[in-house]
């Protein structure tokens, strides 16, 4: 008996036995493979499953298992080593598979739509448009030579129609006849063409010799170079050998807002085709990119998380930029980190990875240590460039102006008045996080999640920047109808308004999630600074992640405290990633660039580790803390969470699982909880989370299939939803 077993988009942790379709031969099944799609019955509804495996019988009676109703596709869609890598990755991150092989295609493919080949689309003659005699139709003269043109040449594209005159409305009226239809013609193939690189210095020659080296087999290699050092200039050199050997390379960067600056550096340089996936790509547009690079007619895949589950033809290197970056781990459903997957996807294609970061994971450093990934350092900056002086302002005691010190004023000025840029980085959006009423003390909080929230000018509005939630902007006390609103704190918008009224002269940038949302928005900025006009950036993060501006020469951290206090053990890891990156956007051209760090704590041990120690030597002080501790990447983390709208259901179903699993745990595990997420209520559920910690990786993928099993046991009221994250970034 041959049984398909089949991941199906469900939120059980299992594959699923069918028989095959009705009708199916023995030889058809015989040459079944995994990664093709099927349609099947699963309770009520139709649902498109992904073959795994074809095995020789069931655990289950023949009687219970249902047939496939039908095959959608004759040949896999997706390569074998892709198979592999999604069944690991449902395996290592404990999730449905499913949803996990479901990551691996687009959505029409997910909803069961017939597979389209990559090509130019065109319209061809039907088997009765065949029929007609030359010169048939000569009443309508352009229907006419739409219909001698493709006699003559069988199909033709679109672009072809039209430089000929032929309109779609011709075409239609052709097809509404069935003389033609639309058909898909083979795209013409190109040849890849690597224009000239930049010169290498010395530093930068060792460290590409040195990876042109371990070009073949899988390894993996961390890029560990300061801002400026030239890091995207090795990648260019290194996928220009592996299109010249006929390879596919991938290219994964942090944040959709750096597409464009990427694109437009990689079509600099390179006459290949480029494809880029992310999630701000209309569906028709992101099929064509995955089909492109799933059929090696794309030589360049340059895409967001998502992007490292794309079927590639012949894959011969993978890059991770910015390695470090939160951005790779995805926070909800299925939550997997990216660099990690880029790294087991290498070793499954047998091809290397690279890990480049100015400021690189603490876990990337540990498996340097540990001899897993091969170190290569860039000490220096490239060109003429060098690295920006730093220095702290000391707020304590001094009048400020939108969160600006005179002193920071003063050298905003000063910097305006030489044609310079200046880049303020404030993390924090909106007008002000917290309205207060000054008589009775009433704060706007939000009333799904603990949290206050935040004042928007633009438009007036109050909005909860965790859950969403917006509310109209009260003009008086709800509670003792008070006109006196009051703002605390500072936001960008709130920043802005001043900084437009204090250097009226000059053009100011807000930078943040709010006026970026435009598709176009980030690009067309990227455009305008980098004409090097002088003015003021004015932003959060988002301006921190591996843009080049040549014409910044002042960085100011407007309120460096509020990285200092951080609850979570990864607190002054971010913080000293984050100041590092943003300083690294000053003095990237010939003129040397700035730093100044405003904080009321210029004495506090992080603070003086950015003015006297580089990021390479804060990090292996906080690896050898963390090592001492137990903590990640010394030890492995495991959160069990559960959302419900009751917090006592959550902790008792936690307690459960830890009571039933404790007793199984192997050495060395242990856990810890049920504890309150640090934001308990989010989105009108209470968060509560069960964490274990292991010595090493093999402990906890034991331990955690321990809690897996444990909690598919354990009965669960209505209402509560419970999942698993492996690896987890935040302890939220």
């Amino acid at each position: 008996m041959s049984v398909l077993r089949l991941a199906i988009p469900s939120p059980l942790r299992r594959l699923f036995d069918y028989l095959p379709p009705i009708g199916m031969d023995e030889s058809s099944v015989a040459a079944l493979r995994p990664g093709q799609r099927l349609s099947v019955p699963f309770g009520s509804r139709r649902v498109t499953a992904y073959l795994v495996a074809v095995s020789g019988g069931s655990e289950l009676p023949r009687a219970a298992l249902k047939h496939a109703e039908a095959l959608l596709d004759a040949e896999p869609l997706v390569p074998p080593t892709l198979v592999q890598l999604c069944d690991w990755a449902a395996r290592y991150y404990h999730h449905p598979p499913g949803e996990v092989f479901g990551a691996a295609f687009p959505r029409p493919l997910r909803e069961g739509k017939q597979h389209q080949p990559a090509g130019v689309p065109g319209w061809r003659l039907t088997t009765r448009g065949m029929g007609l005699p030359p010169g048939a139709l000569a009443r309508s003269p352009r229907q006419a030579e739409a219909l001698a043109l493709l006699q003559a040449t069988s199909a033709v594209s679109n672009t072809r129609l039209r430089e000929r005159g032929i309109t779609a409305a011709v075409l239609r009226e052709l097809g509404a006849k069935e003389l033609v239809e639309k058909c898909t013609l083979p795209r013409p193939p190109m040849a890849p063409i690597g224009r000239p690189g930049l010169a290498l210095n010395p530093e930068q020659s060792t460290v590409l010799a040195g990876l042109l080296a371990a070009r073949e087999g899988f390894s993996c290699h961390l890029l560990e170079g300061v801002t400026g050092a030239g890091k995207t200039e090795i990648y260019l050199q290194l996928i220009a050998d592996c299109l010249a050997r006929g390879r596919q390379a991938l290219v994964l960067i942090p944040e959709i807002g750096l597409t464009p600056q990427t694109l437009d550096r990689f079509n600099q340089r390179f006459a290949a085709r480029i494809v880029v996936l992310h999630s701000g790509l209309g569906e028709a547009e992101r099929y064509r990119s995955w089909e492109a690079a799933r059929d090696g007619s794309a030589h360049i895949v340059i895409g967001t998380r998502s992007a490292v589950f794309t079927p590639l033809r012949s894959p011969g290197l993978i890059i991770v930029d910015e390695e470090h970056d939160g951005s790779y781990k995805q926070q909800d459903g299925f939550r997997y980190s990216a660099r990690d997957v880029a790294v087991k996807r290498g070793q499954l294609e047998a091809c290397p990875v690279l890990l480049g970061s100015a400021t690189p994971s603490l876990e990337s450093l540990h498996n340097v240590a540990l001899g897993r990934y091969q170190l290569h350092r860039l000490r220096q900056r490239a060109g003429a460039s060098v690295l920006p002086t730093i220095s702290a302002i000391d707020l304590r005691r001094q009048e400020l102006q939108a969160g600006l010190s005179g002193a920071l004023l003063a050298a905003i000025d000063s910097k305006l008045a030489a044609r310079q840029q200046v880049l303020l980085f404030l993390n924090r959006r909106g007008y002000a996080p917290t309205l207060q009423c000054h008589d009775c003390g009433w704060v706007a909080e939000c009333l799904a999640c603990d949290a206050r929230l935040t004042v928007h000018r633009r438009p007036a509005r109050l909005r909860c920047h965790h859950c969403g939630a917006i509310h109209t902007l009260p003009r008086e006390c709800p509670s003792c109808h008070s006109g006196a609103l009051l703002t605390a704190g500072l936001g960008t918008e709130q920043t802005e308004d001043f900084l437009r009224r204090r250097f009226d002269r000059w053009p100011v940038f807000r930078v943040d999630s709010d006026s970026m949302q435009a598709r176009h928005a980030m690009s067309n900025l990227v455009t305008e600074i980098n004409r090097g006009e002088p003015g003021i950036l004015l932003g959060t993060q988002m301006l921190t992640k591996g843009h080049h501006f040549p014409a910044v020469g002042l960085v100011a951290v407007i309120d460096a405290d509020a990285l200092l206090f951080s609850a979570d053990f990864r607190g002054e890891e971010r913080m000293a990633q984050l100041l590092t990156q943003v300083a690294g956007r000053a003095g990237r051209a010939e003129q040397p660039g700035e730093v100044v760090l405003q904080t009321h704590y210029p004495d506090h041990p992080a603070v003086q580790a950015m003015l006297n120690v580089d990021y390479s030597a804060q990090a292996r002080t906080m690896l050898a803390g963390r090592q001492a501790a137990g903590m990640p990447p010394a030890g492995q983390l495991v959160i069990l969470r559960t959302d419900c709208g009751d917090a006592a259901q959550g902790d008792k179903f936690l307690q459960a699982v830890r009571d039933r699993a404790q007793p199984a745990l192997p050495a060395g595990a242990r856990l810890i909880g049920p504890l309150p997420s640090p934001m308990q209520r989010r989105a009108g559920k209470f968060r509560s989370q069960l964490i274990l910690l292991a010595p090493d990786r093999r402990a906890a993928q034991l331990a955690a299939d321990i809690l897996v099993a444990e909690a598919e046991s354990v009965p669960v009221r209505r209402g509560l939803k419970w999942s698993v994250d492996v690896d987890p970034q935040d302890l939220y």
